[in-house]
């Protein structure tokens, strides 16, 4: 039924790239033309987000003249840890549909001052350290394997095109580890000094999960962090999701003119 929905809405083109919009982000499904609406209430088994700037809507249109999916909206593990199977169901839908690249973005604490707020981040490799998997649990076979290897998480040569497309953008982006905690609360900052020792330049909630579903079913991902705040311990301004927000808006029109570039290039 949802093949039949996404072809509907297409008009019998499904997007290749799909896109997840973090927090604050949303507004790049407004740069879609010839854009069509989902609710993510109307599609059996997918999300319904709790948090500020995630609306639960799924935008098919084009972006720079290529056909793209932009989901607007994204649940996170401290929602709920049911909220994994929605995840699962959201991801393999596009999978099942059509899409072959997932590319993932999100709000981060940089602990790198060279990437201030408002700085694109480059995902480069991830540390799950939210304290579970997604994949926990009987194995459906006929998505992937029951222990899909994680060396090739964020595909190479997808980053390859990110970094030609920021190039080309003009923008400054940088490069990095992300870590992934559960959340809600914000990390302290004796636990950004051991994420710094374990390697990881950037902290957040949300992605890894999706990166290890898509991953385990086939589809490849790229990623890129929207820098919203400096770590704890590293400013003086309190940590809180209108920052986060905030942070966003700084980094929205670098992030917007860097994914036009990229889905130009990707299709190239």
């Amino acid at each position: 039924m949802c093949r039949l929905l996404f072809l509907e809405k297409c008009g019998g083109e499904i997007p290749k790239i799909a896109i997840t919009l973090g927090s604050g982000l949303g507004e790049l499904a407004q740069s879609l033309t010839d854009a069509t609406i989902i609710q993510y209430s109307d599609l059996p088994g997918f999300p319904t987000p709790s948090v500020q700037g995630h609306v639960g809507e799924l935008h098919i249109g084009k972006l720079n003249g290529v056909p793209v999916i932009c989901l607007k909206g994204r649940v996170h593990l401290y929602e709920g840890l049911d909220k994994i199977a929605n995840l699962k169901v959201m991801i393999r839908t596009l999978k099942a549909v059509g899409v072959e690249t997932l590319a993932l973005t999100n709000a981060a604490g940089s602990f790198n001052r060279d990437n201030p707020v408002g700085t694109p981040v480059l995902i480069t490799d991830h540390i799950n350290f939210q304290g579970t998997n997604p994949l926990i649990g009987l194995n459906d076979d006929d998505w992937g394997p029951r222990f899909p290897g994680m060396d090739d998480a964020w595909n190479d040569d997808l980053q390859d095109v990110m970094r030609a497309s920021a190039k080309a953008a003009n923008v400054h982006m940088g490069e990095g580890v992300y870590l992934a905690v559960m959340g809600p609360t914000f990390e302290t900052p004796a636990e950004i000094a051991m994420m710094k020792m374990m390697g990881a330049d950037l902290v957040g909630m949300s992605t890894v999960a999706e990166n290890i579903i898509a991953r385990h079913c086939g589809l490849r991902v790229v990623g890129c962090s929207a820098v919203t705040n400096l770590a704890a311990g590293m400013s003086d301004i309190e940590l809180s999701h209108d920052q986060t927000l905030n942070g966003a808006d700084v980094a929205k029109p670098k992030m917007e003119a860097l994914f036009k570039e990229f889905v130009t290039r990707y299709t190239a």
